[in-house]
């Protein structure tokens, strides 16, 4: 028996309907299912993340700018220690990429006019302490003690004295006009009653000047520190029988009276120990020199300056021990809080390990992100509720579609009128079944097409008045 080939079915065409059993009934569900709604993550993620970035970026541009790549320190007279200090301060720096100006001066007065000055680029320099009036200081601020500065005076003659109050009407010189060794010697002298012009002479001569006339016998009494008491001029003077080094009896008081003074000992034998000189230890005053700054100074500036410090004046030397400088000892101005932090806790893990550059872009980044995130963290509690409502705001819309027609079924529609709404509901069902729905929500979806085919059976009831009459 021949079998008659079937022909193949032909393809159905697209459409709102399909006929089973010649019924039409709707399309098959085409909703398009996805983890997550990308479009409408980006729709409610979106502008909260654009406003993050607008007010990081207007924070790390107002806030707290990048250290700038030039500064300026005062130093000292051309040839002064200070001087020598910050040409090495220029070449440390200069590993950083920051260029240090350098501004020679005639000493700690200038620098602290300078750095009083509004109107002068001077962003940092050398001061001695107990050389800077009270006025002078406002703006200011210390990035630690860097050197100490002794205090040597010498005398002529047989007796040893061990006061100051030994050089009452006495020639002595105390260092040119202007010089903070002039000052220091000054407020020294007062304390002990003695006054220029009144029951002394007190010269404001240069160093050198000042050694030839001790040497000669046209002064009695000679003072000097800092640059004045280089170690040459003092070895020379040691090695005159005439002169003497004042062992200052007193200097425990002093340095209570003075908060910027220190006592110094220098140790027997320490300048020659072949001839033991001194032939005794010494009592000393000495006096601090700060690294100062403007409270404007970039804190990444401040920790590149404190390590410029270490390296310059963290040495052994004939007054200090290895290390013992820069501290955090603050004199005449209040120490920073970015030094202070320094000292305390060293440099941050970013200037550790990355280059300054982008250490500094990275701290400014933190420092800016931190208040930022805690403004905003409570704002992102409401994004999830912003997302639910995006996906609810395209399943409840054809919840009203339904009650409106199902109120058209409380009127006992026939005919046409119950052929539009038939035809209503399957557009409403097409346009649920190609929603776009994350699978978190498949489940609002599915009691969506329930209450679908609900008012389905229900308009599929025949009403009464169309109902036929019993046989």
């Amino acid at each position: 028996m021949s079998q008659t080939a079937l022909p193949p079915p032909k393809p159905r065409q697209p459409g709102l309907h399909r006929k089973v059993a010649g019924k039409v009934l709707p399309e098959p569900l085409r909703a398009r299912i996805g983890a997550i709604s990308w479009r409408d993550m980006a729709v409610t993620v979106g502008p909260f993340v654009l406003v993050c970035i607008v007010l990081f970026g207007a924070a790390i541009w107002f806030l707290n700018p990048a250290p700038p790549r030039v500064i300026t320190i005062s130093s000292g007279p051309e040839g002064s220690v200070f001087d020598r200090n910050a040409e090495r301060y220029r070449q440390i720096l200069a590993r950083n990429g920051i260029k240090l100006v350098i501004q020679p001066s005639e000493g700690s007065l200038e620098n602290l006019s300078r750095l009083s000055d509004p109107n002068s680029k001077v962003d940092v320099a050398f001061v001695v302490d107990g050389v800077s009036p009270e006025a002078g200081r406002d703006g200011l601020v210390s990035l630690g003690s860097i050197s100490r500065q002794p205090i040597f005076m010498f005398y002529r003659g047989e007796q040893s004295p061990r006061t100051l109050t030994a050089f009452e009407n006495k020639r002595v010189a105390i260092g040119r006009i202007g010089s903070a060794a002039r000052v220091l010697a000054t407020d020294l002298f007062k304390a002990n009653g003695i006054e220029h012009g009144h029951n002394a002479q007190l010269r404001g001569l240069e160093a050198d000047d000042a050694v030839d006339d001790l040497l000669v016998g046209q002064i009695d009494a000679i003072f000097l520190t800092g640059d004045s008491a280089r170690l040459d001029t003092i070895r020379k003077l040691m090695f005159v029988p005439d002169v003497h080094l004042l062992d200052l009896e007193q200097a425990d008081a002093y340095t209570r009276r003075f908060s910027y003074l220190s006592k110094l000992r220098l140790p027997m034998g320490a300048v020659d120990l072949a001839q033991n000189i001194p032939a005794n230890d010494t009592s000393l005053l000495a006096t601090n020199v700060e690294l100062v700054a403007r409270e404007s100074l970039h804190p990444a500036l401040s920790d590149l300056l404190i390590d410029a410090a270490r390296e310059v004046h963290g040495r052994r030397g004939l007054m200090q021990e290895a290390g013992e400088f820069p501290k955090a000892q603050a004199g005449d101005f209040p120490l920073s809080a970015d030094a202070d932090r320094y000292y305390k806790y060293g440099k941050g893990f970013f200037y550790r390990n990355l280059p300054f550059w982008l250490a500094s872009l990275l701290d400014r980044i933190v420092i800016v992100l931190l208040p930022i995130a805690v403004l905003l963290i409570p704002a992102l509690r409401i994004l999830p509720w912003l997302y639910r409502w995006r996906i609810h705001s395209r399943i409840y819309p054809w919840y009203g579609a339904l009650m409106a027609l199902e109120r058209g079924l409380m009127n006992h529609p026939r005919g046409e009128d119950r052929s539009a709404l038939s035809a209503r509901l399957d557009e409403i069902e097409q346009a649920v079944n190609k929603l776009n729905v994350p699978l978190a929500f498949i489940d609002q979806l599915y009691v969506l097409r329930e209450h679908i085919a609900f008012v389905r059976a229900r308009l599929a009831e025949r009403p009464e008045a169309e109902a036929p009459e019993p046989a």
